[in-house]
């Protein structure tokens, strides 16, 4: 029986760029290491691995996110855009208190947003979507009382 989501997985090229992005948002680092040997080929299924990880956790939340960087073998290039309707896990939400004051800084940062922050009408719900490191889309989503 399932319990809950324990973590999420997000292969990088950059560790450090991703994990500093993520810091930026209120992701704090929980642990980090390197990753090689035959338990690790054995388990992903890839000969000679070589990696990187940080795993980052998010206030109360049980569920991290971990990035891993692999120098061995090295990861190919990422699909020229990754966009919302594409199939496959598409992104990652986090829900927030302000979501006005993030996205302003975001794009004091230069990140890309979607578009304006829009409200779901069924629920109410202000979302936004922007790109993170490694072209991952992000979602900020601010649920009302009601929500």
């Amino acid at each position: 029986m399932l319990k809950k989501i324990d973590h999420i997985n997000v292969v990088v090229s950059d560790l450090a760029r991703a994990r500093d992005f993520f810091c930026k948002l209120g992701f704090v680092v929980t642990h980090a290491g390197d990753l090689e040997g035959e338990w690790i080929s054995d388990i992903v299924g890839l000969a000679d691995v070589r990696a990187s990880y940080v795993q980052l956790s998010l206030g109360e939340s049980d569920c991290r996110l971990e990035l891993i960087a692999y120098e061995s073998p090295p990861s190919p290039p990422a699909p020229p855009e990754n966009r919302p309707h594409h199939l496959g896990i598409r992104h990652l939400a986090f829900a927030v208190d302000d979501i006005e004051a993030l996205v302003a800084d975001l794009k004091d940062d230069g990140i890309a947003i979607f578009s304006e922050v829009r409200t779901y009408p069924a629920t109410g719900k202000k979302l936004v979507y922007f790109y993170g490191p490694e072209g991952i889309i992000l979602e900020f989503a601010q649920y009302g009382e009601a929500s």
